[in-house]
């Protein structure tokens, strides 16, 4: 046998090299794709949770809605949505410095860019553009899309028409969430606050309370309101009646799933398998989801006299929200003070919204995902403790917020919420009244008062017997319960 000549071995050096010098890249690329598929999982939690917490005559529209809003919402993603969003996001230095996006739309205002949306990456065309990475991208942010579009079906449950959700399930995929998620995430004018105007690193968002969370809270918030409440919700002198849930183990086993799921949503954020960050975030979503729980119980227990299981699961959803956007950022101390605090608005929340805002919300939506997703990126302004994030945004040193010597970061998060809610409840607004006028958004009365499942898909969520029809079965709703929450609302 020959000995290999020199350029035989440089030639093997060399693809030993590329291979090596890949490794991270694919690394980063299966942990992505992970990730993603434990996010895509927090849909069966959603369906859980939402369904369990209304009433059994609506198990399966409710049902359907979270069903067929994971179709839709990719769809409308592949079509439009991920283009607006991340089309103009740049190298992406994680999957191997991959520039195929790279068109931001943008705006020059007193010698200042304003990155407003991405223009590639439509229909994942041309075939050049579809690259590993992008596909990668593509997934990851698609299941966080669809998070947002899911939290508006609890809020609006039991009244929604089903072809109205259709629709507005693709605008809010296309249109809504796409845009807000490109100033934070994909090189918009909010994540260049800190260039532009020197407020800390813009409007930092580490895994999505504002732009998933607080979104999808807008849009419920939105959405609830220009429904309406149930029949038989609130009294003629405006006081509100409990609705019970038909099935709370349902919900609890529905909770659990979404918090084994956010061990992707949050440390999956960091798009590396290589970053060492990642047990950090982990064990701080686990912290405050703990601390959160621990809190709304407690508070519960200690007004009402009872620790009621659904404010149990709210409060553990709503600490999971809350630290969404300072999981990278906080210690832990503060991850558990953010879920505790978490825990207690939850609760405190949900009663303003249906005793002082006559917003029936049947489960909680507005409460855990738009009140708290506010929190969430709010207390990153306060708590991020200066240890992690070197030039995020392309600004110089870590994120550092107010109690750390850095009040321009809390700035910086402040206008992000403000700007969120001004838009995603604009467009939401525009969006129902223009659907109204076109298929209306709200079933009949016959229709709510028998149950949204035979009349809107022509099958019950649960068999009954041969007696049942497709003919109203009560026109009388439910009488109040005698439950110790005099303003209570079953919440998700």
């Amino acid at each position: 046998m020959l000995d290999p000549t020199l350029s035989e071995v440089a030639k093997e050096l060399d693809e030993l090299k590329q291979a090596v010098g890949d490794l991270p890249t694919a690394l980063n690329i299966v942990w992505t794709l992970v990730t993603g598929f434990l996010v895509m999982f927090m849909q069966a939690g959603f369906a859980l949770v939402e369904t369990g917490l209304c009433r059994r005559k609506n198990a399966g529209h409710v049902m359907a809605m979270n069903f067929l809003v994971y179709s839709i919402g990719i769809i409308g993603f592949w079509a439009i949505g991920f283009a607006l969003q991340m089309g103009g996001v740049g190298a992406m230095s994680t999957f191997g410095n991959d520039a195929t996006l790279s068109g931001e739309f943008v705006v020059n205002l007193g010698g200042k860019d304003f990155g407003l949306l991405g223009t590639k990456g439509f229909f994942l065309l041309p075939t050049t553009l579809y690259t590993p990475g992008v596909a990668a991208m593509f997934l990851f942010q698609m299941v966080f899309m669809d998070t947002a579009a899911t939290i508006p079906t609890g809020a609006m449950a039991e009244r929604w028409k089903f072809l109205s959700f259709c629709l507005f399930s693709f605008v809010i995929s296309t249109i809504i969430y796409p845009i807000f998620a490109n100033w934070t995430w994909g090189g918009g004018w909010l994540a260049t606050l800190g260039k532009n105007f020197g407020l800390g690193h813009g409007h930092v968002d580490f895994a999505g309370s504002s732009v998933v969370h607080m979104t999808g809270g807008v849009v419920a918030f939105v959405g609830a309101r220009m429904l309406g409440p149930r029949i038989g919700k609130f009294n003629s002198d405006g006081s509100p009646n409990p609705i019970p849930a038909h099935n709370i183990p349902m919900a609890l086993l529905g909770t659990f799933i979404l918090a084994f799921g956010w061990f992707g949503f949050n440390p999956g954020s960091t798009l590396a398998g290589t970053d060492t960050r990642i047990a950090v975030v982990a064990v701080n979503t686990m912290l405050a989801s703990a601390s959160g729980a621990g809190a709304a119980t407690v508070y519960v227990w200690g007004r009402y006299g009872k620790p009621d299981p659904t404010w149990m699961a709210n409060g553990m959803l709503a600490g999971l929200v809350a630290i969404t956007a300072p999981c990278a950022f906080v210690s832990a101390p503060s991850a558990i003070l953010i879920g505790a605090i978490a825990g207690v608005l939850v609760v405190l929340g949900a009663l303003f919204v249906e005793g002082v805002l006559k917003v029936d919300d049947p489960v909680g939506a507005i409460a855990v995902h738009g009140i708290n997703g506010a929190w969430g990126v709010l207390s990153l302004g306060l708590f991020a403790n200066g240890v992690y994030g070197d030039g995020w945004n392309g600004v110089d040193g870590k994120v550092t917020g107010l109690l750390f010597g850095n009040p321009s970061q809390f700035v910086a998060e402040c206008i992000g919420v403000i700007v969120n809610f001004a838009y995603v409840g604009g467009v939401t607004a525009i969006s129902m009244l223009v659907l109204d006028k076109l298929v209306g958004n709200r079933v009949s009365r016959e229709v709510e008062l028998a149950g949204l499942d035979i009349p809107e898909h022509g099958i019950a969520g649960y068999y009954d017997g041969p007696r049942a029809s497709l003919a109203p079965t009560s026109v009388t709703p439910p009488p109040p319960s005698a439950a110790p929450f005099p303003a209570r609302s079953t919440r998700t």
